[in-house]
């Protein structure tokens, strides 16, 4: 997953909710696979990030270290300016990159 080279809006935009609506025919339907998406993006994104911040994390309870780790905080930054979970979703199912399925009729009767 690549949602560092994303070009989803970092601030708020307002959204065309037919076009949303028009991918899958309900925009209700729509928004309950881009929240899923978002969901999965947000994970990858805590997942990774606390991986980078275990690499300086420290055993010793010094004051001055945690307020000293540059590395850290820089990290830290870095990830706070990236695009929202969810803004990164809705380009993603904007842009067609969004795989998704509906069970037909006669899957859910079985």
């Amino acid at each position: 997953m690549n949602f560092k080279k994303t070009n989803a809006e970092v601030s708020t935009v307002t959204r065309d909710t037919v076009a949303i609506g028009e991918k899958t025919g309900n925009l209700y339907e729509s928004i309950a696979i881009i929240a899923k998406r978002s969901n999965q993006i947000a994970q990858e994104m805590k997942e990774e990030l606390s991986n980078k911040l275990q690499e300086f994390a420290s055993h010793t309870d010094n004051l001055e270290e945690i307020f000293e780790n540059r590395e850290q905080i820089e990290i830290s930054r870095f990830y706070e300016r990236l695009p929202k979970p969810t803004s990164i979703a809705l380009q993603e199912f904007l842009e067609d990159k969004i795989y998704y399925r509906k069970p037909s009729e006669e899957e859910q009767g079985k």
